[in-house]
Formats: structure tokens, sequence, C-alpha cells
């Protein structure tokens, strides 16, 4: 029996629609949001009003592209959290529609772990190398920081989570106090790479087991600038390049230690990185370093598939959908959720 599938995710400034066909991604669209540019970060009334300009168009095209229409559909997968509740909302009840339409079946899906399982991605041009179970998932974005146990494609344990602020925010922050636009993290890394790593040292916090924390680093980093201005007003400017390089330096230090003493007590060398910061080229590079140095083998998504989008949701709706793991039409979304 052939399943094909609609994806839907909608959890914070990005709408976007995948086609999935007997588990391989014929389609993955995906609308940005330009408007958040302006203040800094994004605004959830503005992105909320977007996904509703966005979804139609967007699941149109993502149909058109794969050759599908809506009665060929089996199922719809959705984010149901975490994410920005009115941005989740529009999504959830685009699915809701679409599903009692077509009366067929609604599948919810944990953001988290759709990141996690966008390794199990194959579409039309590529069948990618997949992780064996278990594995070592590192997922760092902007509102998550956590080690995950990965038995299966559905079953996963949290070992190590941020106290406080998720790794992706660390970056952005600290971008909006050099006075880089949003989204900061891409900037940073694009200015490392031309700058000296070892400039300038921020503090690192001392947190036991295989927690995060990114709290008093981005104090630290905040205090640091706002001293060097007072010596010299351009100071900014002068070294954006070498800040940026040890900010983004310290940050991956700081993930790459906990990952390792995960690896060491699990005794688990199979480690995949997912989230939008996988994206980070200094963690890549800090990654594949480390995975030379003690036999693992790793695993990096693809670009398109590492930022928030539908194909993610779609690979694990399919996931579900042979479990026959479906949800009722009261189905409310939530802002907070947790990998069970």
């Amino acid at each position: 029996m052939s399943i094909t599938i609609l994806g839907i995710e909608s959890s914070c400034d990005d709408t976007s629609a995948s086609i999935l066909k007997d588990g391989v991604i014929y389609s993955n669209v995906t609308a940005n949001q330009d408007v958040h540019m302006d203040y800094g970060g994004v605004v959830p009334e503005l992105a909320s009003r977007a996904h509703q300009q966005n979804i139609i168009p967007v699941v149109h095209q993502a149909m058109q592209k794969a050759g599908v229409t809506a009665d060929e559909i089996d199922a719809v997968a959705f984010t149901r959290g975490p994410g920005l509740l009115g941005s989740l909302m529009v999504g959830t009840s685009f699915a809701k529609g679409f599903a009692l339409s077509k009366n067929i079946p609604l599948i919810e899906v944990n953001h988290l772990q759709a990141h996690i399982l966008a390794h199990f991605i194959d579409d039309l041009k590529n069948k990618y190398e997949h992780p064996d179970f278990p594995f070592l998932a590192l997922l760092v974005s902007g509102g998550n920081s956590q080690i995950i146990v990965v038995k299966d494609h559905l079953e996963m344990e949290v070992i190590g989570e941020t106290i406080d602020d998720a790794a992706g925010e660390a970056f952005d922050k600290c971008a909006k106090v050099m006075g880089l636009p949003y989204p900061g993290g891409p900037i940073i890394d694009r200015n490392a790479k031309s700058g000296n790593p070892l400039a300038f040292e921020f503090s690192r916090p001392k947190i036991q087991g295989l927690n995060y924390s990114f709290s008093g680093l981005k104090t630290s980093f905040l205090y640091f600038v706002r001293d060097r201005i007072k010596e010299n007003p351009n100071f900014i400017e002068e070294n954006m390049n070498d800040l940026c390089a040890s900010l983004q330096y310290t940050i991956v230090d700081v993930l790459m230690n906990k990952i390792k003493k995960a690896a060491k007590e699990t005794g688990i060398k199979q480690v995949a990185i997912a989230g939008g910061v996988s994206a980070n080229s200094g963690l890549q590079k800090a990654l594949t370093e480390v995975a030379v140095k003690f036999k693992w083998k790793v695993f990096i998504p693809q670009l398109g598939y590492s930022l928030d989008n539908a194909a993610m949701i779609a690979i694990t709706g399919y996931f579900k959908f042979l479990k026959k793991e479906f949800v009722d039409q009261d189905t409310a979304p939530f802002a907070r959720m947790t990998i069970k």
C-alpha cells in the first residue's frame, strides 16, 4: 500500500509544506517572513498573520511540485509544538480542516523530535546515509539545546539540556549587542571565518552533569563589550570578526565538551547534530575533528533539512502513520512540549 503524507510546519516564522510518498520527500516548500528583521526578533502577532497569508499558497505549491492532488493524500502531519502558540494554531487549524474535508487521519508531531528524524529523510535527488540505533543527538536551536539518546524513530531519552537559555538564543542576543541584524547567528558564523577565535575570552558556565547554561555567557559578553566601548567607542567595528570568532568558539566548545562527556558515559559512538544551529560551520568543523580523534561516526543534516521545514514533519508523520498513531480533531497545539 502506497502512503502519501502532507506535512505542515508553522512553529515560529517559517510556513512550510512537504509531500512525502512512501518515505521519500517529493517536495519541501518554505515561505520565510522578512517582516521581523526590523524588530530584532520574531514578533508573534506578525508571525501568525503571515502564516495565515502563506499557508494555502505554500501547500498548493508543495502539492504542485510533487505532482499530487488533494485526493491522493492519505494523512496530514502537523507541528503541534513547541513554538509560538499563534503560529502553531494556524498550522494546526489548516491541518484539521484539510483532514476533515478529506476524511483522512491527523498526525501530531513534536517539533524537537522532527529535527532529529530529519536524519532519516531521503528525497528524489538523494538517498542519504542514516544513523543506526542507538545514537546520540545534539539538538541545538534558537529555543533548545539538548543531548538525546535516540533508541528508535519514536523512542528518545533526553540526558542533558539547557537549564536557562539555548545556544541559538545566545548567538542571536550577542549579535544584537554588536548591532547585527536578526537573525544574528548566520552573520556571526560568516564573520567568524575571518577572525581569531582566541582573541577574547568569555565566561564559561560550570554546570555539573550533561546540562547546559548560556545565560552567564550572554551576560559576560554584554559586560565585556560595554566596558570596551567605554575605552574605545569604535571597539565593535574594529574587532567585529574577532568578537564573532571568539564568541562562536566559546559556544561551540561548551556544546562539544558536553557531547564528548555524553559519548563517554553512554559508550555510543554515533553522533548526529540537529536543529538550526547545526548549520553553524564552527560546530560542524569541531564535531568532525572530534569524530576523527574518538573514532565517532557523525551525521550532519543537509542545510535545507536542518532549519525549520515541513519535510522533517512529514518523515516523522510517516513513522507515526506506520504505527497508526493518529489524533482527534479536538487536539490543541502546545507552546511548550518536551521529548518524552
